[in-house]
């Protein structure tokens, strides 16, 4: 990087009323401080964009900081309230509603179709859009699918993934047996319940009349939870802890389990505990009801968002357009495994089985609830404890119906 150039003398202008104006900003190269979220880039795909960046923007010097997810969302919160806040920030996709109530994220709706934002991916461009303004600009995708052991598919007979929900279940209850579990599902595994519940066409929480309902118990979020405990059944997955507790890839690669639900990613950990288990795991797209679409998931990713305290406005946009162009977004999705945020780019992942099956997915993919107060329902944990109740056998209406009591409450709290 180059060197840093500091201004030592500021310049002061007195009016004509004898009041000093602001002073004016240094002068040298625009410094932009980016916080890039760990685990999102590699450290050498960062270098490289960083150097090529500067090359061809000589005011423009980058420092760029890598930050963990852990506690982010307070830090970040802090930054937008301050006067001297990072230029662009890496957030989570379904962060940007909680941090542009706070009035310091950068509206950046006239920038869209500069921005190619009628191709971009769905699930990562609602969660961004605010009351119709843009404040998020998409950077990435990442979902779930199935990962499966190929050795104990063709042991039990099976020659092709399932292309719908009863195939998947029928499968899996095939792989069910000899000391083997069809599927390794741990009872809080709560995104891929919220994929079972759009297909059923419901959802997590709606807008009635300018209020926020929790949805869990209707018919089509209670059929989205049934189908999911007879999957859980098919295996041995806890059904009071998440896919962290213990780490579901641990589990797999232990080589009894035939199928966890992850993202194609979880395939680097896998054979950091068995290399054996290289060109034995397979991968499919969550299967849907019917076979013409593959089921509906929960597209995670991250944004990148501008601080209104950004003192460099315009240098900060187009580096964000820099990292979400055509080229950087190949760069990184050949990187990472990650989706590309335009559906155009979904091409750049055909040769990878695991990420092909991702971005098929991500073509129907969707996003939770786009209110400010959503994050206050995940830090609450109740969906995961509606789940192990249902799981263990509390009446599945009765408990829908006091999660969706408090899902209310909480989205509502404030408004």
């Amino acid at each position: 990087m180059k060197n840093r150039i500091l201004a030592l003398a500021a310049v002061f202008a007195v009016a004509a009323c004898g009041a000093a104006e602001e002073p004016q900003a240094p002068a040298g190269p625009a410094k932009l401080t980016v916080w890039i979220m760990d685990g999102s880039v590699t450290e050498d795909l960062l270098k490289t964009f960083e150097t090529t960046y500067e090359g061809a923007h000589q005011g423009v010097d980058l420092d760029i900081q890598i930050q963990a997810w852990d506690g982010i969302g307070e830090r970040v919160t802090a930054a937008l309230a301050s006067t001297d806040a990072p230029d662009v920030i890496e957030v989570g996709n379904t962060q940007v509603a909680q941090y542009a109530a706070s009035g310091g994220v950068t509206d950046l709706t006239a920038k869209v179709a500069d921005l190619k934002g009628e191709d971009w991916l769905p699930g990562l461009a609602q969660p961004g859009n605010i009351d119709g303004k843009q404040y998020g600009v998409p950077w990435y995708a990442a979902n779930r699918v199935v990962v499966y052991n190929k050795d104990l598919f063709a042991a039990a007979g099976i020659k092709e993934p399932p292309k719908t929900r009863d195939e998947w279940l029928n499968i899996t209850a095939k792989l069910n047996k000899g000391g083997n579990q069809g599927i390794y599902l741990t009872g809080q595994t709560w995104y891929a319940l919220a994929g079972f519940i759009w297909d059923e066409g419901g959802d997590l929480a709606v807008q009635e009349n300018g209020k926020w309902k929790g949805a869990l118990d209707t018919p089509q979020a209670l059929a989205g939870m049934d189908f999911y405990k007879r999957l859980q059944a098919l295996g041995k997955g806890p059904k009071d802890a998440d896919e962290a507790n213990p780490p579901q890839h641990e589990v797999f690669a232990h080589g009894k389990v035939a199928q966890i639900i992850a993202v194609p990613g979880i395939a680097a950990r896998v054979l950091e505990v068995d290399a054996k288990l290289k060109d034995k795991m397979g991968f499919f797209p969550i299967p849907g009801k019917t076979a013409d679409k593959p089921g509906t998931v929960f597209t995670g990713g991250s944004d990148l968002i501008i601080p209104v305290a950004s003192k460099h406005q315009d240098e900060a946009y187009e580096l964000v357009k820099a990292l979400a162009g055509e080229q950087f977004q190949t760069d990184l999705a050949k990187a990472m495994s990650f989706v590309p945020n335009r559906t155009s780019l979904s091409g750049v992942l055909s040769g990878d089985e695991g990420t092909a099956a991702m971005a098929e997915g991500a073509a129907v993919g969707r996003a939770t609830p786009n209110t400010p107060n959503w994050a206050a329902v995940e830090a609450t944990s109740v969906i995961k404890q509606y789940m192990t109740a249902v799981l263990t056998g509390a009446d599945p209406a009765t408990e829908a119906k006091k999660v969706s009591e408090t899902i209310t409450t909480t989205l509502n709290s404030g408004s």
